[in-house]
């Protein structure tokens, strides 16, 4: 079993200490980073009063990145799918099966 390792998370400016596995410490580090440079993305962009405001916007920002991969996926793997399909017709038209 592995040791685990403490860090120390800013986000926000405030301090979020983990202990965490050694092996999520690079991806941690970068999700903080992508927080703090997005979140000064709409600080300057937007009249912000509040940093609550700007997290939320933060995390729907990233929670509908990964929902459209999601789509993009399930709708590359269907169109694949049929491109396979149709590949395996013309196999099977070749080799006079079916």
């Amino acid at each position: 079993m592995s040791e685990k390792l403490k860090i120390k998370l800013s986000i926000a400016d405030r301090v979020y200490p983990l202990t965490i596995d050694p092996s999520q410490e690079e991806g941690l580090r970068k999700a903080a980073k992508n927080i703090e440079q997005l979140a000064k993305k709409f600080e300057q962009s937007y009249a912000v009063r509040d940093k609550q405001d700007v997290l939320a916007m933060c995390a729907l920002q990233f929670a509908s990145k990964f929902e459209q991969k999601g789509i993009d996926y399930s709708e590359g793997t269907k169109d694949a799918i049929k491109r396979l399909k149709a590949l395996n017709d013309l196999v099977d038209a070749e080799l006079g099966i079916k």
